[in-house]
């Protein structure tokens, strides 16, 4: 009797850890990336690339003026209902409609200049889609998949979410310093409450509607609005690139996730201890969008310097091993029951990436100087492309960045990538090309002996790698 009894513990034990690791088969993680244009789609069950919907051509080939593809593909939201994947490029203009069942484009609707994020209204009725450069929100209606109305908010629009109850849209801007709320029933903005910095991109309401957080890139900060007061509630210090932010409900225990990209980390605040910090998790190179699954056991963020995704078990706070996917991964979504088969990857392209990204971290050359930088270097055909982020300079200064064979000071700029001026924050972002990282390699024939970041002004060297 022992016997059948342990026997039938066995068998309910292995089944149990079946079970576990089917529970998100029919899940999936897609990414919109900037760089190759593609949507990577990832198994969540088995924490697997699975392919790619291309919906352009890779960058620099989307220069061409009888180019007809999407470029610059970065906003991403998913319809369950339908099971349908709203996808937006800012470069083409363009909202793309497709079916998580066939992973095919279904329409695309090219919109105002510059559209940001797509967002379904809780009905599913609507995509409200961020139109940010412009001045307005442009909403699609989903049966007949056409625009049908523009509606006028602050400039510079950067995303858009909803009271659950729908009644209430909050759009947050990426060029004025406010965050307007829309009154769903009539499209009227009824009040526009001022925050801490003009350049909010991502923002998320929480489950019960009592929270709206909202990133601010530019200072590193998330603003919390208390929308019963329809107020500023909390203002957190989060750190440089703070980037996107997201809310989980983990063993009945609601917490808050915010990407912070300058320091590669995933900050957990607790909304019922005032938003303490109560975890802080290390991640890999440039963490961007984020999503949990609806369950609360796992999240995913996508690593836009890294080209990868990489999970979080959000029952002990350990990331998971990263999965390769394409180029520059921005918005991220976690679509519960996507597919109807656990095991389908139709339609779905391989990676047509054959190189991998080049990580480049420049440190401080002057004491007491709190300025650093990080390069991601990318090969793109003949070239390379050289996206950069630099951080603690002097704001309203110009500097160079340069390649230097000089083993030791004085360095001398052999080549140039690009100049810039750091932004009123002390902070820049953009992106170059050239012939760098073939310079870079461990080899005989190397060229070039540093990347070196220098102050215009006098010539001296800032930072160097």
């Amino acid at each position: 009797m022992k016997y059948k009894i342990s026997l039938i513990a066995l068998v309910t034990i292995i089944s149990a850890n079946a079970n576990a690791q089917n529970l998100h088969n029919l899940d999936r993680v897609y990414t919109a990336n900037q760089v190759s244009n593609t949507v990577s789609v990832v198994d969540p069950g088995n924490n697997k690339f699975l392919g790619e919907i291309p919906l352009g051509k890779p960058y620099p080939n989307v220069l061409s003026p009888l180019y007809r593809g999407q470029s610059l593909v970065h906003g991403l939201r998913y319809l369950p209902s339908k099971r349908l994947l709203a996808v937006v490029s800012i470069g083409s203009n363009a909202v793309t409609l497709i079916s998580t069942e066939t992973n095919q484009v279904i329409k695309t609707i090219y919109i105002g200049r510059s559209p940001h994020e797509p967002t379904f209204t809780p009905d599913g009725t609507q995509i409200w889609i961020s139109v940010r450069g412009e001045s307005h929100v442009s909403v699609i209606d989903v049966a007949t998949l056409k625009e049908v109305r523009k509606i006028p908010v602050a400039d510079g629009p950067g995303m858009v979410s909803f009271s659950p109850d729908g009644k209430i849209a909050y759009v947050c801007s990426s060029f004025t310093a406010e965050l307007d709320l829309v009154n769903t029933s009539n499209y009227k903005v009824i009040k526009k409450i001022p925050v801490v910095s003009p350049f909010s991109p991502n923002i998320f309401t929480n489950a019960s509607g009592n929270w709206v957080a909202m990133t601010h890139k530019d200072v590193g900060k998330v603003t919390v609005i208390d929308t019963r007061k329809q107020a500023v509630a909390k203002v957190l210090n989060t750190g440089a690139i703070t980037n996107h932010v997201n809310f989980s409900t983990v063993n009945g225990k609601e917490l808050m996730l915010v990407t912070v990209g300058g320091e590669n980390k995933v900050r957990v605040f607790d909304p019922a201890l005032d938003f303490k910090q109560i975890d802080s998790i290390p991640v890999g190179n440039l963490p961007h969008g984020i999503w949990p699954s609806k369950d609360g056991s796992i999240a995913y963020i996508g690593l836009e310097y890294g080209d990868q995704v990489q999970g979080i078990n959000l029952q002990t706070m350990k990331v998971l091993e990263p999965v390769k996917i394409g180029q520059s991964p921005q918005a991220l979504v976690y679509a519960d029951n996507a597919v109807l088969k656990a095991n389908d990857n139709a339609n779905l392209m391989p990676l047509n990436d054959s190189s991998s990204t080049q990580i480049v971290v420049l440190k401080g050359q002057v004491g007491g100087h709190s300025a650093s930088g990080k390069l991601a270097i990318r090969p793109i055909g003949l070239a390379d492309l050289v996206e950069q982020i630099f951080v603690g300079l002097q704001p309203g200064k110009s500097y160079t960045l340069a390649l230097s064979n000089s083993e030791n000071l004085p360095y001398k700029s052999d080549y140039e990538i690009n100049s810039f001026t750091a932004d009123a924050n002390g902070k820049y972002m953009g992106q170059s090309t050239g012939l760098i990282k073939t310079s870079l390699q461990n080899s005989a024939k190397q060229d070039y002996k540093h990347i070196i970041l220098f102050d215009n002004s006098n010539k001296g060297v800032i930072l160097l790698k």
